[in-house]
C-alpha cells in the first residue's frame, strides 16, 4: 500500500502528501473534507456530476457514476495514481427508494469495481451513516457492534454500500476504511435537514419587522449532532492510519441533543424575533425521550488518535454565520 502519512499526525499539514479523489466533493460534506484534506497537504480532485463552484485550487472533473460504468473512474485512477478516494456521495433526502438505491448502493459497486480494475492502490474512505444500525433504546449507546438492522430505505442501501466495501477489503481487492457519521451540522446545512430549514425560515421571515414563523414537525427526538470539522478531521486521521483498513469507525460527538434544545439555540443565536409552531402538536417537549441516538465514539479515539473538538454552539453558530452569508 501506498505510504499515506504519519501516524499521530492526524491534521497537521504533511507537504507532498500527494493527490486525494474526493467523490460528491460538491456536496455538503464532502467540500468540508476537501477543505481539510488541503489543510493537510493534500492536493485535491474533486469529482461531481456537475461543476458548482469549488476553490480554484482544487481541479475538478465531471463524473456521473450513478448513471454511468466504471471505466471512466478506472482510468483517473490509473492516471492521476491519488493516494486515497473519499466517497463522499450519497443520497440522504430523496423519497425515491430507487434513487436511494442508485446513489447509496449502485455507486459504491462501480466504484470498487473501478479500483479492482486499477493497478493503483489507493486508500478508499467510505462515508457511511449510523443509520446503517438497529435503533436502540433511550440510554443505550451505538458502537461498532451494535445491530445492524435499519429501519430506512436510507440505513439500508447505506449498509449495502457499506458491506460491499468491507467485502473487498476482505478479498484483498481494496485498501479501505468505512466511517459511519452522526448528523452532521455545519456551514453549509443543507434545507432538507431540520436545522437547515429553521434557517431557511428564519432567514426567508420577519423582513417586515414581524416575528418569522417557523414551522417543523413534532420535536420529540434525541440525536447525536456532530461538526462537520470534526467529521473533516477523522476523515484525514482515517486516510493516515495504517492499521485502520477493513474497519468500521463511529464518528460523531459521543453526545445526544434533544431536537428541541437544538432549535432553540439556533433561535437564540440568529437574534431573530420568531414564533416556532409544531405542526400537529399543542408544542410541548414529552416528559421522556421516544427517539433517542447516542454514539460512542471510543474506537475512532483508540485507533485514529481522534476526538470531537465542537460542542452544539460551536456547530450551530458555524451554520448560522454561513447562512446569513449567502441571505
Amino acid at each position: 500500500m501506498t505510504e499515506v502519512g504519519v501516524r499521530g499526525r492526524p491534521e497537521g499539514p504533511d507537504a507532498g502528501s500527494g493527490r486525494v479523489v474526493v467523490l460528491g466533493a460538491t456536496g455538503f460534506v464532502g467540500g468540508h473534507v476537501g477543505a481539510a484534506l488541503e489543510a493537510a497537504g493534500y492536493e485535491i480532485l474533486a469529482v461531481a456530476r456537475r461543476p458548482l463552484k469549488t476553490p480554484a485550487s482544487w481541479r475538478f472533473r465531471p463524473m456521473d457514476l450513478a448513471h454511468g460504468g466504471p471505466e471512466a473512474l478506472t482510468r483517473l485512477i490509473e492516471t492521476e495514481r491519488p493516494v486515497a478516494i473519499v466517497n463522499a456521495c450519497g443520497e440522504v433526502w430523496s423519497p425515491d427508494a430507487e434513487g436511494m438505491r442508485r446513489n447509496n448502493e449502485l455507486l459504491v459497486d462501480r466504484l470498487l469495481a473501478a479500483l479492482a480494475a486499477s493497478t493503483a492502490r489507493p486508500r478508499l474512505i467510505q462515508l457511511g451513516s449510523v443509520h446503517e444500525y438497529a435503533p436502540q433504546p433511550h440510554g443505550v449507546w451505538l458502537t461498532e457492534s451494535s445491530p445492524e438492522e435499519p429501519v430506512s430505505d436510507y440505513g439500508r442501501t447505506k449498509l449495502k454500500g457499506s458491506r460491499a466495501v468491507l467485502r473487498a477489503v476482505r478479498a484483498g481487492d481494496a485498501d479501505a476504511v468505512v466511517l459511519r457519521l452522526s448528523n452532521v451540522i455545519g456551514a453549509g446545512t443543507p434545507r432538507a435537514s431540520l436545522l437547515g430549514q429553521v434557517a431557511a425560515q428564519l432567514l426567508a421571515g420577519g423582513r417586515d419587522g414581524a416575528p418569522a414563523q417557523v414551522r417543523v414537525f413534532p420535536l420529540r427526538s434525541s440525536r447525536d449532532f456532530v461538526d462537520a470539522r470534526d467529521v473533516s478531521r477523522a476523515v484525514v486521521a482515517a486516510l493516515r492510519a495504517p492499521d485502520a483498513s477493513g474497519r468500521v469507525l463511529n464518528i460523531a460527538s459521543g453526545t445526544s441533543q434533544h431536537v428541541r434544545d437544538m432549535v432553540d439555540l439556533l433561535l437564540a443565536i440568529s437574534g431573530r424575533q420568531a414564533a416556532l409552531v409544531e405542526r400537529g402538536t399543542a408544542g410541548l417537549r414529552p416528559a421522556a425521550d421516544n427517539d433517542w441516538t447516542g454514539v460512542d465514539v471510543s474506537a475512532a479515539r483508540t485507533l485514529l488518535g481522534w476526538e470531537p473538538r465542537h460542542t452544539p454552539r460551536d456547530m450551530v453558530e458555524e451554520l448560522w454565520r454561513a447562512a446569513a452569508r449567502q441571505d
